[in-house]
């Protein structure tokens, strides 16, 4: 898992050199297509969180997360002939995801597969795939292959909208690199010893925040919770209390910034301990503990901002005594009873 998450930098580049010429593609096939639904599961789920924020603020393109169970066990029938649909699984060949690309096209969508495999099924039934240049990942929890997603969706929100987030990507893979060294130790140590964890972060950090929360939980084999802040907000505040630890993801810039600063003051006063990740300098000052974001627009800052979780999850396993690169009862490929059903 570490070496995985130190080759990021370099697997952002391959990955942004391989997919900015798809654009041009990208564009035609969804030309008079006015929605996007993606279609995901796991640490892809999150990944297309991200991807659904940024065709909606950035591209202004309605886009929506699709529930596969629709297709694979209702086998409902839609009218998507207006519709993008973004198949995305970093082996290509989890038979839910897989089956219900092809569902979409027999309801009239496009098809886009978003995979780290090149010839996988995913990959050669989709009308445009976005292969992934992250290389073999042969540790279970992914790293660079959730990364990489993230930037392959940007490259779609790019090519959908006026084509201003290709200069902003171009940073991304200097950010993630300056991010490899930060110092996680007290934060690893923190986590390794809390009985309670919930995760917060909200707009285009939300999937930052649903990963961090996962990677954790299948890594280090302790339940967390992850929440939007909007949700957090509501009935769920009422868990925290003394001895809970509050990881919040914040953005370093735009509308969502500073309320994730005023969220640690309302945590911090119920008893809780806050970690916090990126942000503003309030933010940062704020927080109990803090580790530093990456230094880019809000819009692709998800990208990056999951680095210094991904290093802090991996000392926390340690500290626990845990394997991070073999957690118990997990396997590479995301498996739902369709994919059982379907081996038999």
């Amino acid at each position: 898992m570490a070496a995985e998450i130190a080759e990021q930098p370099a697997a952002a580049r391959r990955t942004l050199d391989h997919l900015l010429p798809e654009r041009d593609r990208l564009r035609e096939v969804a030309d008079g297509r006015r929605r996007v639904l993606l279609v995901a599961r796991g640490s892809s789920d999150n990944a297309a969180i991200y991807g659904r924020y940024l065709l909606e603020v950035v591209a202004g393109v309605s886009a929506a997360l699709a529930a596969p169970s629709v297709a694979t066990h209702y086998r409902a029938r839609l009218d998507l002939a207006d519709t993008v649909v973004v198949s995305v699984s970093q082996s290509g060949s989890t038979t839910e995801i897989v089956e219900t690309q092809a569902w979409a096209r027999d309801c009239g969508a496009v098809t886009v597969g978003v995979t780290n495999v090149e010839g996988s099924p995913l990959a050669s039934a989709a009308d445009v795939a976005l292969v992934t240049q992250a290389g073999p990942e042969v540790a279970v929890p992914a790293t660079k292959t959730y990364l990489t997603q993230q930037v392959a969706l940007a490259v779609l929100a790019d090519a959908l909208s006026d084509g201003g987030l290709a200069a902003n990507l171009e940073r991304v893979p200097d950010a993630v690199e300056g991010l490899l060294t930060t110092d996680v130790s007290d934060a690893a140590e923190v986590l390794a010893g809390a009985d309670r964890v919930v995760v917060s972060g909200r707009g285009l950090l939300l999937g930052t925040a649903l990963e961090t929360a996962l990677k954790m939980e299948e890594t280090c084999l302790r339940p967390v919770r992850g929440y939007s802040y909007a949700d957090l907000r509501h009935g769920p505040i009422s868990v925290v209390s003394d001895g809970l630890v509050a990881v919040l993801v914040g953005a370093a810039h735009g509308p969502l910034a500073e309320p994730m600063a005023d969220l640690v003051g309302d945590l911090r006063g119920r008893g809780a301990r806050v970690l916090g990740i990126g942000g503003t300098a309030a933010f940062a000052e704020r927080c109990d503990l803090h580790l530093a974001g990456p230094d880019l627009p809000e819009t692709v800052e998800p990208i990056a901002s999951i680095v210094p979780a991904q290093v802090m999850i991996e000392q926390m396993a340690l500290r626990m005594g845990l394997d991070p690169d073999n957690p118990r009862g997990l396997e590479k490929v995301t498996s739902t009873e369709f994919d059982e059903k379907n081996r038999a």
